[in-house]
C-alpha cells in the first residue's frame, strides 16, 4: 500500500500544539508541504522555526478561523506557496464545561460555531479549491482527502461536557454527510475520534493530577495514555492513497476505552 504523501500540499489546523503539531510533523517528515495554522501565533513560530524559510517545506498561518475573511486569506496562502492544497487535517477543537441548568451558559453556541461551523467552512472552502484545481483531471482517483479530529465523547454523555459532546456528535454526522456529498467529485472525507491520547487539554488535566491520569489508564484496556504521534499515524494513512476506498469513516483512536462498561473497570 501506498502511504506516500512526499510532495502534497496540506493544511492542518490546531497545528501549534498537541495532535494538530503530532500531525504537522508526520507529514513534513513523510516530504509533504503544510500550513500550519493556529490561533497561537507565538507557538507556532517556536514549533516551526527549524522548517521556515522561502524554500522551506511549512508556512505558518495565525488567526480566527471563524472569521470568514480568516479562511479565505489562509487558502491564498496555501496555494500562494505551494500552488494547490491536497491535504485538509481539521485539529483545531475547543473543550469548554457546560452548567446544563444555567441559562445563561453559552458553552453549546460556543462550541457548535467554533467545532463544527468552523470545521464546516473550512471544509467547503478547501473542497471547491480541490475540485476547481484538479477535479477535470480525468483520473479516477481521489483527488484531496479531508480528515476532521473528533473525540469519543460523541458517544459518551459526560454532565459536564454536554456542549463539547455534542459538537463532536455533530462533527462525525457532518463527515459522513460530506463524504457522500463529495464522492462524485472523489474528495474524500474521513474522521478520527480521539480518547486516551495526550491532547493539548488532556495533557493540561493530567500534568498535575496523578489521580486523574490512573483513572484514565484504568478504563484504557491497553493501560496507557497514548502520545499525540501515535493518532498522527492514523492521519496520515486517511490522507494517503493507501485508504483510497475509505470515506465517510469514523476511526476510533482510544486505546479500547470505548469497548468497556466503566462499571466493570471499578468491581474488578
Amino acid at each position: 500500500m501506498d502511504f506516500d504523501i512526499s510532495g502534497k500540499t496540506a493544511i492542518v489546523t490546531g497545528a501549534a500544539h498537541g495532535v494538530g503539531l503530532a500531525v504537522a510533523r508526520s507529514f513534513v517528515a513523510a516530504g509533504a508541504r503544510v500550513v500550519m495554522a493556529d490561533i497561537d501565533e507565538e507557538a507556532l513560530t517556536l514549533e516551526a522555526a527549524e522548517w521556515l524559510g522561502r524554500d522551506g517545506p511549512v508556512r505558518i498561518f495565525a488567526g480566527d478561523l471563524c472569521d470568514k475573511l480568516t479562511v479565505t486569506n489562509l487558502l491564498a496562502l496555501a496555494q500562494d506557496a505551494f500552488g494547490g492544497i491536497d491535504i485538509l487535517v481539521n485539529a483545531a477543537r475547543q473543550v469548554a464545561p457546560t452548567d446544563p441548568l444555567a441559562p445563561e451558559d453559552r458553552s453549546l453556541e460556543d462550541l457548535v460555531g467554533r467545532n463544527l461551523f468552523t470545521t464546516y467552512r473550512l471544509c467547503q472552502a478547501v473542497a471547491r479549491r480541490m475540485i476547481r484545481l484538479r477535479g477535470g483531471d480525468g483520473g479516477s482517483g481521489a483527488i484531496g482527502a479531508i480528515v476532521n479530529i473528533t473525540s469519543i465523547a460523541a458517544t459518551r454523555a459526560h454532565p459536564d461536557l454536554l456542549a463539547y459532546s455534542v459538537s463532536a456528535a455533530a462533527v462525525e454526522q457532518m463527515t459522513r454527510s460530506l463524504a457522500v456529498a463529495l464522492a462524485p467529485q472523489r474528495v474524500r472525507v474521513n474522521g478520527v475520534a480521539l480518547g486516551s491520547v495526550l491532547s493539548t487539554g488532556l495533557a493540561l488535566l493530567v500534568r498535575d493530577d496523578a489521580a486523574a491520569r490512573r483513572e484514565i489508564e484504568a478504563h484504557t484496556p491497553l493501560g496507557r495514555i497514548a502520545d499525540p504521534a501515535e493518532a498522527a499515524k492514523t492521519v496520515h494513512f486517511l490522507a494517503s492513497d493507501a485508504a483510497g476506498f475509505v470515506t465517510g469513516q469514523i476511526v476510533t483512536v482510544d486505546g479500547g476505552r470505548t469497548l468497556i462498561d466503566p462499571a466493570a473497570v471499578r468491581v474488578h
